[in-house]
């Protein structure tokens, strides 16, 4: 009996912990233990000393329940222990009647051995109602992680189809923002063709008006000097003396020079009229072929030109890198035109600014104002780049560049509408691509890509 009880209390302790994470630390234990046990059997039986044997397996059984009482880790079958002590009461007990008292042991021994057998009995009920209740919690545990298997697996689907759903809405919101800012380009586009028709309704009236009387100044001056002319040959045929003729055909002389002067002049003005003209008349919106090389060549001049005229110190260098074999190239001429005289014009002013600051700061050194065009045709698309080495942009100023009426000049210098023109020009009138590159201080690039057929 005593080897059944202490085999199935270690068998039953080693189930118990089956499920926990503690097994592997009382591994050793539990199998040196059933050796203790099997030892302790076979000297038993080697042995033929039962009487003595009852001692040790009650003091080893005792052991036992004293290990699973010491240890924590042995704390959830504490209560199931403790059944093994009427067991190992009822057979001490016994074994110290029949030691002490051996007659009165004698007349009570079948009592005992009923007390004994029910005390092993009841072990084993004890024992089985636990063993059935750890296969109900274990169940338990396996249904607890089933279910948190499936909740787990429910929770990654959920998080699934929120992460989808939130990629669809952020997919959304995108393509509303970019219609929102699209709506936005349109208006501001809108905005500023409507300000560009009155301007050059405004434009072209004011133009007008200064033709008619501008072309009598002409006519008139050059009236004028013919009449001089003709003064000059009456005072000939005149007898005045020879001294008077002299003083009078210089007054003549300068009179006609002031004449041509004021013709020359008025001429001028009167080719920067039919400019303002050409300038506020509406695009034909027909593409024609066109000497790109040669129109880029020509506005970059008429700028650097323009600029001379208002400052006469003012020097660049105009490099130019053509592509020969680009030939002519359907583009709106006039409106290309456009866009060419205002970066150049930005880049010439640029490099300008660069230099007064260095000469106000004392550092102009070596610097060389340079103004720089390159043209090339490749893959059925034209390639035009414009750059300087002037003052550059900052980021926040970059961002900005293309808006309608956004200017980094100062007051009465720019209007803001140069560039914001360019990139409606290039973008709407020929399809293409109107970027800029910068470094604050260093340089600026704009670089124009238009699909050609």
């Amino acid at each position: 009996m005593h080897f059944i009880v202490a085999f199935f209390l270690v068998q039953f302790a080693q189930q118990a912990m089956q499920h926990t994470d503690k097994l592997p630390k009382w591994a050793n234990f539990f199998k040196y233990a059933r050796y203790y046990v099997f030892m302790l059997l076979a000297v038993y039986y080697i042995a033929k000393q039962p009487d003595m044997f009852t001692w040790v397996w009650n003091v080893s059984l005792l052991g036992l329940l004293l290990v699973f009482y010491k240890e924590e880790d042995f704390q959830p079958i504490r209560s199931t222990a403790q059944s093994i002590v009427p067991f190992v009461g009822v057979s001490m007990l016994s074994d110290f009647l029949e030691l002490v008292f051996p007659s009165f042991h004698k007349s009570y021994d079948d009592f005992f051995g009923m007390a004994l057998l029910f005390a092993w009995i009841f072990c084993f009920v004890i024992w089985f109602y636990a063993r059935k209740q750890q296969k109900a919690l274990a169940q338990e545990r396996r249904d607890r992680l089933r279910d948190e298997e499936i909740a787990r697996e429910q929770k990654q689907s959920l998080e699934y189809l929120v992460a989808e759903r939130t990629q669809e809405l952020t997919q959304q919101k995108e393509e509303l923002q970019k219609a929102i800012e699209e709506l936005k380009a349109t208006q501001n586009q809108l905005i500023q063709s409507e300000k560009m028709a009155s301007l050059g309704e405004l434009t072209a009236g004011i133009a007008h008006e200064i033709q008619n009387p501008l072309n009598f100044v002409n006519n008139f001056s050059e009236v004028s000097v013919e009449l001089c002319q003709e003064l000059d040959e009456e005072i000939d045929k005149t007898g005045i003396d020879d001294n008077d003729k002299d003083y009078i055909k210089g007054i003549i002389s300068d009179l006609s020079q002031n004449q041509q002067k004021i013709t020359h002049h008025g001429k001028r003005a009167d080719s920067i009229v039919k400019g303002m003209l050409q300038h506020s008349r509406a695009s034909s919106g027909e593409k024609e072929p066109v000497d790109v090389n040669a129109l880029a060549d020509e506005y970059m001049r008429l700028a650097y030109h323009g600029l001379r005229a208002k400052d006469k110190e003012f020097n660049a260098a105009l490099t130019t890198d053509f592509d020969a074999t680009i030939g002519t190239v359907k583009v709106l001429p006039q409106d290309l035109g456009r866009v060419f005289l205002n970066l150049f014009t930005n880049a010439f002013y640029a490099v300008a600014e660069k230099k007064r600051k260095l000469t106000e700061a004392g550092q102009l050194g070596d610097y060389k104002p340079e103004v720089k065009i390159s043209t090339k045709k490749f893959d059925n698309k034209l390639y035009i780049r414009v750059s300087d080495n002037g003052t550059g942009m900052p980021e926040h100023v970059k961002a900005k560049i293309f808006q309608p009426f956004f200017t980094t000049k100062p007051t009465g210098q720019g209007t803001g509408l140069g560039l914001s023109m360019s990139y409606d020009i290039i973008t709407n009138g020929h399809g293409g691509v109107l970027e800029v590159d910068t470094i604050d201080g260093e340089k600026t690039e704009f670089r124009i890509t238009i699909p050609i057929a």
